[in-house]
């Protein structure tokens, strides 16, 4: 099982991550794309790297809005796995922007 991260760890890895905030529970980010197809291309990338992580975001879609959270249940905390995914997501949503999806 991953360690959660402390305070200071979670707020460095934070100030590396677009857009990402932890609201007591989980890192979330939420971003829009042009419309519900980009958003569901995003989601389709998001959850195969997500398989090859073995470690999966909740994603919340509504229509061209996007929000995922990131937390390793297992350890009840925010750990450096969550912290992996996120920069992957940002990868994943930065790719889609410099090819005009959002």
């Amino acid at each position: 099982m991953a360690d959660p991260l402390g305070a200071a760890d979670l707020a460095q890895a934070l100030s590396g991550l677009d857009g990402w905030q932890y609201d007591g529970s989980a890192i979330r980010r939420t971003v829009s794309l042009p419309g519900f197809l980009a958003a569901i291309r995003v989601v389709d990338r998001v959850a195969e790297a997500a398989e090859q992580m073995d470690h999966h975001p909740d994603i919340d879609i509504r229509w061209r809005t996007l929000t995922f959270a990131c937390v390793t249940h297992s350890a009840g905390a925010v750990t450096d796995r969550d912290v992996t995914l996120a920069s992957k997501i940002d990868e994943i949503v930065r790719d889609a922007k410099g090819r005009g999806e959002s």
